[in-house]
């Protein structure tokens, strides 16, 4: 029997980048090898309606985010790894659960409350393109989470207040059908790795500063020769802790690797050969998963018979548990 149950959601929005890669990717497959864990890892493709109107964008996405993760090492026989709209029993207990969700709680999501905010701000009216899905979004996480009976949930610190109406959610259900559900926890990664983009500023897509993963390699070089550096000349010493360029090395380096460089630094190593070695030490690291990568996301056909099976194992839990949920709320058969 796993001691936990952890659950991660992938909204499939857009092309994972390097910063996605260290901070998210390599650290959640890593700890998804844990044995006396019980990994979900879903695509949240239900989540991404609320920001795309764009079909094609939302497929393509998703292939492209399934295809990084598989071929980052990500192992579907030992996790169970699935799309959320795969998946009924989820939006099933979104509805049973948003019966059960006060108003007022929803009135404090914090992206609810910036986005009334900004229309107030521009003198708009306070509901003016507001859709219920970005209002009801919790509900939904909050089903993501309690339909595999998640314990442990992996977020950033922006995500915690969304755990803790799951487990309001959870506690409000349970106080009135009896102890169903579980109380999950939130994980806060504040040790995650967060990579400066090419500008030094944090790597975003808001900033336009991202280094997407798969760049091919002559456009991966041409990349990492655009991040902005001072104007120190070769031979002068150079500080490794105001550098993104440093940042970005020690995010992929081990210890020995990062001496070396920081001691290049101190002799004054050109910036020009820096990048070099920024760029052979990432293309190295990703060279062979790029190949896996575009392998699968030329055959789509193996990626979703991956998420089929993944489906299976997804609904093996969640379907005989809504079986209790439903009889619970009084949704049963008559004989």
């Amino acid at each position: 029997m796993s001691q936990h149950t952890v659950l991660t959601g992938i909204t499939t929005t857009g092309s994972p980048h390097l910063g996605n890669y260290v901070g998210a990717i390599k650290p959640a497959i890593a700890a998804s090898r844990d044995p006396n864990v019980d990994s979900y890892f879903f695509l949240a493709d239900y989540h991404a309606l609320i920001k795309s109107g764009e079909p094609e964008q939302v497929r393509q996405s998703t292939l492209e985010i399934a295809a990084t993760w598989l071929a980052l090492g990500l192992d579907p026989e030992q996790v169970t790894f699935y799309r959320q709209s795969d998946v009924p029993e989820i939006t099933e207990l979104t509805w049973i659960i948003t019966c059960q969700t006060a108003k007022g709680l929803m009135n404090r999501a914090h992206a609810y409350k910036a986005a009334v905010q900004e229309n107030l701000d521009t003198g708009e009216d306070e509901d003016h393109g507001i859709t219920m899905g970005l209002f009801s979004y919790p509900v939904l996480m909050a089903a993501d989470i309690l339909a595999f009976r998640a314990d442990k949930v992996p977020v950033g610190r922006d995500q915690v207040q969304h755990l803790e109406m799951a487990r309001d959610i959870a506690q409000r259900f349970n106080h009135h059908y009896g102890d169903l559900m579980v109380l999950p926890e939130a994980v806060v990664e504040d040790h995650v790795a967060l990579l400066p983009g090419q500008d030094g500023r944090k790597m975003s897509k808001s900033y336009n500063n991202t280094i997407p993963l798969w760049l091919p390699e002559k456009r991966l070089r041409k990349a990492i020769m655009k991040i902005v550096t001072n104007s120190l000349e070769p031979g002068e010493p150079k500080d490794p802790d105001d550098s993104a360029l440093f940042t970005i090395y020690a995010a992929f380096a081990d210890p020995a690797q990062r001496e070396a460089m920081r001691q290049a630094y101190r002799e004054g190593i050109a910036w020009g050969a820096a990048k070099q070695q920024v760029f052979e030490l990432i293309n190295g690291e990703l060279a062979e998963a790029r190949e896996r990568y575009e392998a699968l996301v030329a055959r789509p056909g193996d990626v979703e018979a991956v998420l089929q099976a993944g489906r299976d194992k997804a609904r093996a839990s969640a379907t005989p548990y809504l079986r209790e949920i439903r009889r619970a709320v009084g949704i049963r058969p008559l004989a």
